[in-house]
Order: structure tokens, then sequence, then C-alpha cells
């Protein structure tokens, strides 16, 4: 019995993705630019022993999961299988501190640290690219969890998707102890506004959206100038430029899903009085440096400095509806923890 437990952080993305340009491989439709944080993620554990003996064993944070979650993890396990040249079920134990199917990239974490526990437990030792394509096909934004830090991930050309691979930034940079590589001392403020899963997945949201809402080639076509003004700002190490880019990316790809027939509305009115108060922070004298972004879900997270994340959370935590608060700081990449 070959066995490894593998962790990953969680990522946020500054610039989003919003759209595949082939469901099958996951393959995006257009770049994106995250960061991989500390304290949200994946823990998994992979043991290729025959699983429940007449399929593959799925446990989730406890409890035997269902059968949507179960097929497709069985799924992507099957593609390790025939990478790796094995038939033997597997068991997989897997703990999340992100709440599933809410809006936290959940998917992010799950399928990076499935990937790298599942290869490795299968025999295989892939580079961080190949393990970037293979966490790609179980979530998009998996294959940005395989890194640490700032993450930018290419659409990639080709058909079979072997170029659609995230990458680190700046890893020539050292950031603050402790810390991946290329990170200057930033946090991410999260301000949970609502309990349980969305309404609907983001893959559903995403072809949907594509295919109704008449501000999607608007929304496809202005990425490219997104991605290089956050590079840029990264390389500079300009907060304000990055969160205006954030801010815009998040934005532009609401209103795309608002304009989808019917509309996709993620926002509750937490959502909306938490980025009003984001705006009064930096409207405030002295102000405070801090940005918006909001993935497909109704929470809103919060890019400053790590000197002013106490505050942000406090200003958040005194917003109506909002559930609570926490900080997360740039994390490490996905790692093995344990093999045997």
């Amino acid at each position: 019995m070959t066995v490894a437990t593998a962790v990953a952080g969680t990522n946020i993305a500054l610039v989003k993705y919003w759209g595949k340009r082939d469901e099958a491989l996951n393959l995006p439709a257009t770049g994106s630019l995250s960061l991989t944080l500390d304290r949200l993620g994946t823990r998994t554990r992979v043991a290729f022993d025959g699983g429940d003996g007449g399929g593959d064993l799925l446990t989730l944070n406890g409890a035997r999961a269902d059968e949507k979650t179960s097929r497709r993890v069985s799924a992507f396990l099957d593609r390790v299988r025939a990478r790796a040249g094995v038939d033997t079920r597997a068991t997989v134990v897997t703990d999340n501190s992100v709440p599933t199917a809410s809006g936290l990239a959940s998917s992010a974490s799950g399928f990076a640290a499935l990937a790298l526990a599942a290869s490795r437990a299968a025999g295989l030792d892939l580079p961080p690219n190949e393990l970037s394509a293979l966490a790609r096909l179980g979530s998009g934004s998996a294959a940005r969890s395989i890194f640490g830090g700032f993450v930018e991930m290419a659409p990639g050309t080709r058909a079979d998707g072997t170029d659609a691979t995230a990458h680190p930034l700046a890893a020539n940079v050292q950031g603050p102890p402790g810390a991946p590589p290329g990170v200057w001392e930033v946090r991410l403020v999260v301000a949970i506004t609502a309990a349980g899963e969305k309404a609907i997945g983001s893959t559903a949201a995403m072809t949907h959206t594509a295919r109704t809402s008449p501000f999607y080639q608007a929304w496809i076509a202005g990425v490219d100038a997104d991605l290089a003004a956050a590079r840029a700002a990264i390389d500079r190490r300009d907060l304000a430029a990055l969160g205006a880019v954030a801010e815009r990316s998040a934005l532009r790809m609401h209103a795309t899903a608002l304009a989808a027939d019917p509309a996709i509305v993620y926002w509750n009115p937490a959502t909306l009085a938490a980025i009003a108060r984001v705006r009064a922070l930096r409207d405030a004298s002295p102000a405070t440096q801090a940005f918006f972004t909001i993935d497909a879900g109704p929470h809103v997270k919060v890019l400053c400095a790590a000197e002013d994340a106490d505050r942000v959370a406090a200003a958040l935590a005194g917003v109506p509806g909002v559930l609570r608060t926490l900080v997360a700081a740039p994390g490490p990449g996905a790692r093995i923890v344990e093999a045997a």
C-alpha cells in the first residue's frame, strides 16, 4: 500500500477568470492571477488500498461524502490511475478549513491537495507545471494552489491543455520571514456574509454567463490588460494599484453574471454593506488602504497592508449581516506532509 498526505492553501483571485474554452479539460477562457493563503485550505490523505471493496471511499470532514462529490473525486483519481498505470481503488480522507461550495474557493485547495497526494501515492513525482495541469482537471482554480504567494494562471492555446498551467510570480524576491518568496506584507481580510452553500456552482454559472450575457465578450477582452497591470503592481509592491485592479476585475466579473439571462446574483445586503464600508475606510481621514474582491459567492475579501489588517477586520465585523471575519496571510504552495 502506498499512502501520501498533502496540504494546500486556498487562493483568492485578484484578476478573475470566468468562463472556459473547454469544459471537459477545465481550460480557462482567460488568464488569472491570485494570492494563495496560509490559514484556509485542505489536508488530504490518499491510500491506494482497495477503497471500500467496490470503489473509491471518500471521507470529507469526518463523514462519508455525498454521491456527487464522490463521483467527481473518483473521476479525478481515474486520471491519476491511468497516468500511473495502476487500477487499485483508493481511500481518500479530506479535511477542509474552508466551507465547501460557499464562494471561498474550497475546490482550489481541495483538488490541489488531492492532485499532489494522489499522484505521489500512485508513485508519480510530477514537476510543478505538470502537477498544476493535473490539479486543473479537478478544478480550474486548483492549478494556482499548487504554488504559494502570488500566482498567475495561463489560459494556454493548445487543445490538450498542456500549456494551461500556473506559475509563481516574483520568485526571485525574498518576502517576510516565513512567507513564500516574492510576497510582501499584505493580508486578506475575509468577511463571511452567509452560511451554507451558494445557490449555483461556479462551473454552471460560468457556462450560463458565457452563453447568455451580452457583457461576456467585453469581459474577456479586458482581462489581459488587468493581468499586465496586476503584474506591474506586484513588481512595484504598489498596493493601491493592485487593489484598483482587483476591484475592477471583481466588479466586471459580477457584472457579466448579473447581465446573464436569467441573472446570476451572488450578493446579499451584507455584501453591499461591506463594499460600502471598505470604500468608507479609504475615504476616512486618515485613510486606510483597503480594496475588496468578491468571488462566485456573497463573501467579501479585502486586500490591505499587514499593519492595517486588524483595523479592517474590526470595521467589517461591525457591518450588519457579517457573521464573522478572519485574517489570512500569503501562504505556501501544496506540499507533502506524510508519505509511506
